[in-house]
């Protein structure tokens, strides 16, 4: 049994989701998340709401709101939206809790004491209609680089380079298109120079494995190129106090979001220990299991445009707080931490060949797709189409198709026949009879499915992995065809039908748990069809807690799954009660698809 972790990317609190998000981060890692616990391991699964920076003071000016009522307000939907989907989170918690304020004030005493931080006068950017501090990401221009028109202040996703606002040429806010005023003002730097040395290693490490993805690596080793200081501290009032005399009662200096969100991964596993403490009586240091023993593993699940932040950035702090760079230095009290085993990132997701944009309509949330549709069956989409390895595009035609043509002609459509036969002709599983090499074959092709299909997760081929579980749902199927239970009538050929029928059911129940963390709701209902009680996935639950350290209240998302289905055959009990089957899966008229691009037009 391993320790892995799965730290999945923060949704940002500014707004609901949408799913082009979830595409990225939330699907992929609770396939692996739920295939690893299948498979004996100890996944601890963490993530929360990110709620602090500039966005989110702006979001609040035009709804009217103060900061902590926008989080407030958006931690919840998105946790309840997260919950919908069927995201196995051990703890989805958030970034305004003072316990993740308290980690994060560790991790800069840390590293400020291994020497990695520079305090320097820079410029920072201003609105001048605001008097308010604009963030990079807020900043746009063109690139001093590569030339790009449309590079963001803090880097370019054209050449990957790490860029400095002031240095953009035609700089403009992307909120008002004002040209920015650059003042003096002090930050610390993150010296990511003096770190250069060791992130390097550790990158020629990942690549030598062969397991992250080629983009992945290519773009992480790119940026250490033109590796520069840079400022973790910003001019604003909303975010986690740095936590130094002269600072900490500074009205308008905070952490830089950045700095804070990814300390995150920790601060989540940290208050998860520490609430199982508390109902469970274990150790609140459980958390040490994933970050400090050298045997364990950690995933780190987002979109391509936060490589920069997982690959540099968190390795870079990780680092720092461990003293592994050209100043030395000593672990703090949390010990020397790991670094990420694989940043698994996914590439973007559009619609309808368009890039998500909520001001231009061209958006579909999470909420709404849920109200309307089956969470599997966009799960399945996200699957067998999604952005895994290249940018793809979310169509509503391509969703009704699959849907139907795939999910439900395919592999409802063997749970349904198999259900209707076995409770037509015998109303239980029959018993096994003499197996013929045709039974022993499909028997031996789907059992043979658990390790392709689980190698392939374990690897984060997740579109491949399900392709190869529907080429094994498409050999059973020809099996019902070619042995035609049906037409195997009186006395004489009651225990061949009795056969065929329980091989066909052994499969379908195999399937069924080789699916399971890709359609883990229906999994629990294809169960039911064959007479069980429906807990081969245990879901998660949004739960009201305190919080830990005496602030106010908040609901997490979090889970028990140690009920899980193992990843293996679960052999089928001949006796056990299968009665008529309704449908698990819905099949779509493709009305929906005009129905669907005209909600988008209006």
């Amino acid at each position: 049994m391993t320790n892995i972790l799965s730290a999945v990317a923060w949704p940002y609190a500014n707004g609901p989701r949408h799913i082009g998000h979830v595409a990225g981060f939330g699907v992929p890692s609770d396939v692996f998340s739920r295939y690893m616990r299948m498979s004996g391991h100890d996944v601890l699964m963490v993530s929360g709401t990110d709620e602090h920076g500039t966005p989110i003071l702006i979001a609040a000016d035009e709804a009217g709101l103060s900061p902590q009522e926008l989080a407030d307000q958006n931690h919840r939907l998105i946790a309840e939206d997260l919950a919908a989907l069927g995201v196995s989170y051990d703890l989805y918690t958030r970034t305004t809790t003072r316990n993740h304020a308290l980690v994060v004030q560790e991790m800069f005493w840390g590293v400020h004491r291994n020497g990695y931080f520079i305090e320097q006068t820079t410029f920072g950017a201003i609105s001048p209609s605001t008097g308010r501090t604009l963030p990079d990401r807020y900043i746009e221009g063109i690139c001093p680089i590569c030339g790009y028109d449309g590079a963001r202040g803090d880097q370019c996703d054209n050449c990957g380079n790490q860029l400095d606002p002031k240095d953009l040429g035609n700089p403009h806010s992307r909120i008002n298109g004002e040209v920015p005023e650059f003042v003096e003002t002090q930050h610390f730097f993150l010296d990511l120079p003096a770190l250069a040395g060791e992130l390097k290693r550790w990158l020629d490490e990942r690549e030598a494995t062969g397991l992250w993805r080629p983009n992945v690596i290519r773009f992480s080793q790119n940026i250490l190129d033109d590796i520069r200081p840079r400022a973790m501290t910003r001019d604003i009032d909303w975010g986690v106090r740095v936590p130094l005399e002269g600072w900490v009662d500074n009205p308008a200096k905070r952490f830089y979001v950045w700095f804070d969100a990814v300390i995150g991964y920790l601060s989540a596993s940290i208050e998860w220990a520490r609430r199982l403490a508390r109902t469970e009586g274990t150790s609140d240091d459980r958390w040490r299991e994933w970050w400090n023993r050298p045997d364990a593993l950690s995933y780190y699940f987002m979109g391509k445009d936060n490589i920069t932040f997982h690959s540099q950035i968190w390795p870079a702090e990780l680092l720092a707080y461990s003293g592994r760079g050209d100043r030395g230095g000593e672990p703090g009290k949390y010990g020397e931490l790991n670094l990420p085993t694989e940043v698994v990132s996914s590439e973007f997701l559009t619609m309808e060949g368009k890039k998500f944009s909520s001001s231009k309509r061209v958006v579909i949330y999470v909420r709404d797709l849920l109200s309307r549709y089956q969470p599997d069956a966009f799960r399945y989409f996200v699957a067998a189409a999604g952005p895994e390895n290249q940018d793809a595009d979310f169509t509503w035609a391509e969703f009704v198709r699959r849907t139907n043509d795939e999910l439900v002609a395919g592999w409802g459509n063997l749970v349904n026949r198999t259900g209707n036969m076995i409770a037509k002709s015998f109303g239980e599983i029959p018993p096994v009879g003499e197996l013929t090499d045709a039974d022993r074959a499909v028997l031996d092709q789907v059992e043979a499915a658990f390790t392709t299909v689980g190698d392939l997760i374990a690897r984060h081929r997740q579109k491949q992995a399900i392709g190869e579980a529907m080429r094994a749902v498409a050999e059973v199927n020809k099996y019902v065809s070619d042995h035609e239970p049906w037409k195997l009538k009186g006395d004489d050929q009651r225990e061949r039908l009795g056969t065929v029928l329980h091989v066909t059911a052994q499969c379908v129940s195999d399937l069924n748990t080789i699916l399971s963390p890709f359609l883990p709701f229906s999994a629990n209902e294809v169960d039911k069809v064959l007479g069980g009680v429906g807990d081969v996935q245990p879901m998660p639950e949004l739960v009201e807690v305190d919080d830990l350290d005496g602030g106010p209240g908040y609901p997490v998302l979090t889970g028990d799954y140690t009920g899980i289905r193992r990843w293996e055959r679960h052999p089928l009990r001949p006796g056990t009660a299968v009665t008529k089957p309704a449908p698990v899966f819905t099949k779509l008229d493709p009305a929906v698809v005009d129905e669907e691009l005209a909600r988008l037009s209006g």
